[in-house]
């Protein structure tokens, strides 16, 4: 005879194994604000992959060298590959794939503050790669670690290809940083516009982010916002000063008794405005992706409709 458990059980048993690193796997019960918190983040992750490739998909024509565009037309690919990893593992929390893109076009959902920043020049494709990408695989490597199963494995792969494209990218601003005094202005510019929002790309502040503290509970999350984007200028400041450049803050001073690096403040009005909408590209990346839908529906159509008439021949 099947045990039956209060909610209060059923809570404690899951939260048991969130604290033993026993994965959570789609059929296992979990709290409804566990399976809403994940449908949330990864859904906003999938569409950060997929609007993530228009900024950089604008300077596959314009490559300086046919190895230079191979190897960005591979890296967007990657993250059209990311996305669909990601909308995969967000069905198998019962979320409907076309709802949650619908819900991005709507601008219902969000997706990563960064790709509403223009690409204006070759060296914004080696700032993406060195730290947006960078930025990502900060955030994401300890999603390798998530308590939900099918994020967890989904990440191991996503972060063995961004590994990829962030030395991609740093080869790209080491190379501009050591070429011709106009190709170094150019590295430093695109470091100037992109610092900034690669902080940006963390979340708000620990105090401001109502969520962080429940996700790390769960083991959703492993580090908090703050501690991530800490992690990350540490990480990135001596790589700057290793190819030449310099970091666009100056209140960058490394702290002997910390051992960490001390950074200005972050923009926040800049960051909240552009969540909402009102970043240089957000209605143009928007409008992009659905458009994009549109004029893919009668593929859709066609390949449902001959999937259809397969399993009739099958079946018949």
């Amino acid at each position: 005879m099947e045990q039956k458990f209060t909610q209060e059980e059923l809570e404690e048993r899951f939260q048991n194994k969130i604290d033993k690193d026993i994965r959570i796997e789609p059929n296992d019960w979990m709290p409804d604000a566990y399976r809403k918190t994940l449908v949330r983040q990864i859904s906003q992750h999938a569409h950060s992959e997929i609007v993530g490739m228009l900024p950089e998909g604008n300077w596959i024509t314009r490559a300086p060298n046919l190895r230079r565009k191979a190897v960005l037309l591979a890296k967007v690919q990657d993250e059209a590959g990311h996305g669909l990893y990601l909308y995969s593992a967000v069905e198998t929390l019962g979320a409907d794939r076309e709802e949650t893109i619908d819900d991005l076009h709507t601008g219902k959902a969000k997706y990563s503050s960064i790709f509403n920043y223009p690409t204006v020049s070759w060296a914004d494709m080696g700032a993406i790669g060195w730290l947006v990408d960078g930025a990502a695989i900060m955030n994401q490597v300890p999603l390798c670690r998530c308590s939900y199963g099918p994020y967890a494995r989904a990440m191991v792969r996503v972060c063995k290809e961004e590994s990829f494209h962030q030395r991609q990218g740093f080869e790209i601003m080491a190379t501009l940083a050591n070429g011709t005094p106009e190709q170094k202005e150019m590295a430093q510019d695109a470091l100037n516009r992109f610092w900034w929002p690669s902080l940006m790309m963390f979340g708000p502040n620990d105090d401001e982010s109502p969520n962080s503290a429940q996700s790390m509970k769960w083991k959703i999350k492993r580090f908090s916002n703050d501690e991530l984007r800490q992690m990350f200028v540490d990480a990135t400041v001596p790589q700057a000063e290793l190819i030449g450049l310099t970091v666009p803050d100056k209140d960058i001073k490394f702290n002997k008794e910390t051992g960490h690096y001390d950074f200005g403040e972050i923009n926040w009005d800049e960051f909240w405005d552009v969540v909402k909408g009102n970043g240089p590209c957000n209605e143009d990346r928007v409008n992009t992706r659905r458009v994009a839908k549109e004029n893919g529906e009668w593929v859709r159509e066609a390949a449902t409709a001959y999937a259809e008439k397969k399993r009739l021949k099958v079946a018949g």
